[in-house]
């Protein structure tokens, strides 16, 4: 059990204060011998033999390549869709299957791979490392049942991964409005008006908004890691969370509830990445899934949590609760969280590998990939390719647009629930967050629509019949999207005295669920047809979003102000018909658009 101290920031930190004496990885141990393939071709290389492979990583065509390599004397040998591996050295079945590093993730070639390697780590298997030609061994993992490879964990591991970080999601999103219910003190003890003091929630949704474009390329980085990220900015959040707290001029609270939502994004920006470090393609939608339960309750709940206790212990009770609650996720994620970067896992072994053999030839494949790369322009193009994208692709263009308009009226939410619930129904601060709870309603039916669709229908289809046509993915939100807007109607025209609270409440339930599935399907359909930027425009649909969303909490009040409550929602109501026009589009026409988009998969 010690590995999983070791691979989490407490034991790297153990590791460096003692020199690496203890919680030594495999390599670092006196007894530590190479496998036996590896030995055979450091043996092979001074006896004058050479091996080289000329696969490349991001070819179309065979996903996955596994040779079975008989002894010399075997007059049988078989090699499945993959390149020729040198036999003579060895005398033992080797494998050598592409990795999935070397695929595009949301591809037919990254899920043949994952189908390929559940089969195979049942066996312990010797993995053969590759060759190039200027003679460097690529590391890769020892075993197709490497314990190292985040792929191999346990069941019980990866939940318990998952957990952390859908715990660390969840609380960084409750973070944002769970300021909601102090806006009325902040307003006396600074002298502000309304539009003023919500902009503590809105400048938090901003600054989560930014921070993915910086802090997903830069987990990216293999010499970085996920870890480096998730633990410097979230210690960070829990430090600035205290003044935050005590703060006692306006401008101070504002610029810390910006830097509050800052360090806290790297949830948003790296969450479903670590994921897919431990999951295939198969199970990865269930893991998404929880994630984004995370997300999406987070926001909701945050006004229950101090609902009841602001009005009692004052504006500040809610600032501190955020301590309270980040403080032990901070500590869990210290303690457990490991690294799940393959790409980073890799090239650590291969620096302890050239540290124990004295040979410079070991290296890995992100080594080999960056020699010419600038990691300056890596972070440029992630700034400038998701705007560059959104501008000449209009399906983009569709899902940026429709997403942030999702996104600004689930936000808005905060500022006309307290203009209909205590107006209309006489509830205080507290009752008023338990009607937040349909937000939770309406999540856990989106996930049961959702999950039911994943597992009775499209996972068996794509088991028996492959990957079908990427629309496809579209077909549960076709119906499901006249959902938002059904939803926002029936809130804008029953939120009066004279109809019982709860008609209301249904219609955001409707919203949410619908909103939910709709969601899921888009967040499906991207990756799939724009797998090679799939990062970088995910990173800038959080940008949009939230940049509505900031828009949003600032607009809501005065428009519901001008407007009233019933033509107000009527209006945003209206805006959300766009989704609908869009899925149907993108469904019937998504594949000639992406034949004429230079950044997509071709329909062909």
């Amino acid at each position: 059990m010690s590995y999983i101290i070791r691979d989490a920031p407490v034991g790297q930190f153990i590791r460096l204060i003692t020199g690496h004496r203890v919680l030594q990885y495999p390599e670092e141990k006196p007894d530590f011998e190479l496998p036996e393939t590896w030995a055979q071709i450091l043996k092979s290389d001074s006896s004058g033999s050479t091996s080289e492979d000329r696969l490349d990583p991001l070819s179309s065509g065979s996903s996955a390549s596994t040779s079975i390599i008989h002894g010399p004397n075997d007059e049988e040998s078989q090699t499945e869709k993959g390149d020729a591996i040198d036999s003579a050295p060895y005398d033992a079945i080797l494998t050598r299957t592409r990795s999935r590093t070397e695929t595009l993730p949301s591809t037919e070639a990254r899920y043949e791979i994952d189908h390929l390697h559940k089969l195979e780590k049942t066996r312990s298997i010797p993995i053969v490392p590759r060759k190039t030609k200027d003679g460097a061994i690529l590391v890769d993992w020892y075993y197709t049942d490497d314990p190292d490879n985040p792929q191999n964990w346990s069941n019980l591991r990866r939940a318990m991964v998952a957990f952390i970080i859908c715990l660390y999601t969840f609380v960084v999103y409750t973070s944002s409005a769970i300021y909601t219910t102090s806006s009325e003190g902040v307003m006396q003890e600074f002298g502000v008006n309304a539009t003023e003091a919500s902009l503590g929630l809105a400048l938090f949704v901003l600054g989560y908004g930014l921070g993915p474009l910086l802090f997903s390329p830069l987990s990216e980085l293999p010499s970085v890691g996920r870890n480096p990220v998730y633990i410097i900015t979230m210690f960070l959040f829990v430090i600035v969370s205290i003044p935050t707290a005590l703060v006692t001029n306006y401008p101070g609270l504002m610029v810390l509830r910006f830097l509050q939502g800052f360090f806290g994004s790297p949830c948003l920006a790296n969450g479903a990445a670590s994921l897919g470090d431990m999951y295939s393609e198969m199970s990865l939608p269930y893991a998404l899934i929880a994630w984004v339960s995370a997300a999406y309750c987070g926001p909701a709940l945050g006004p229950l949590l101090s609902g009841f206790s602001v009005p009692i212990m004052g504006w500040r009770w809610s600032l501190l609760e955020i301590i309270w609650a980040a403080s032990p996720v901070f500590l869990a994620m210290f303690a457990f969280l490991p690294e799940t970067s393959t790409p980073n896992l890799l090239l650590r072994r291969a620096q302890r590998l050239r540290k124990l053999t004295g040979d410079e030839r070991f290296m890995s494949q992100s080594e080999m990939d960056q020699r010419n790369l600038d990691k300056r322009a890596v972070i440029v193009d992630a700034l400038i390719k998701p705007l560059e994208i959104t501008l000449k692709d209009p399906a983009i263009l569709f899902v940026q647009a429709y997403t942030a308009i999702i996104y600004g009226i689930y936000y808005s939410f905060f500022e006309v629930f307290p203009l209909v619930y205590p107006v209309y129904y006489g509830m205080d601060y507290g009752q008023v967050g338990l009607v937040f709870l349909c937000i939770l309603v309406a999540c856990l039916i989106g996930v049961a629509a959702y999950a039911s669709y994943v597992y009775f229908y499209m996972n068996p289809r794509i088991a028996r019949q492959g990957f079908p046509i990427h629309e496809n993915r579209l077909i549960p939100a076709l119906g499901v999207a006249f959902g938002p807007t059904i939803g926002l109607f029936i809130f804008a025209w029953t939120a009066r005295p004279d109809v019982p609270w709860i008609a209301p409440t249904i219609g955001i339930t409707v919203y949410g669920a619908s909103v939910f599935v709709v969601m899921q399907c888009i967040f499906v359909y991207v990756p799939l047809s724009y797998p090679r930027y799939a990062a970088s425009l995910f990173a800038g649909n959080d940008f949009f979003r939230s940049a509505l969303a900031f828009a949003s909490i600032l607009f809501a009040r005065p428009l519901f102000g001008n407007l009233g409550v019933a033509r107000g929602t009527t209006l945003l109501g209206g805006l959300s018909t766009i989704g609908i026009v869009g899925i149907w589009v993108l469904y019937f026409f998504g594949g000639r658009l992406r034949s004429l988009s230079k950044f997509a998969v071709s329909a062909d």
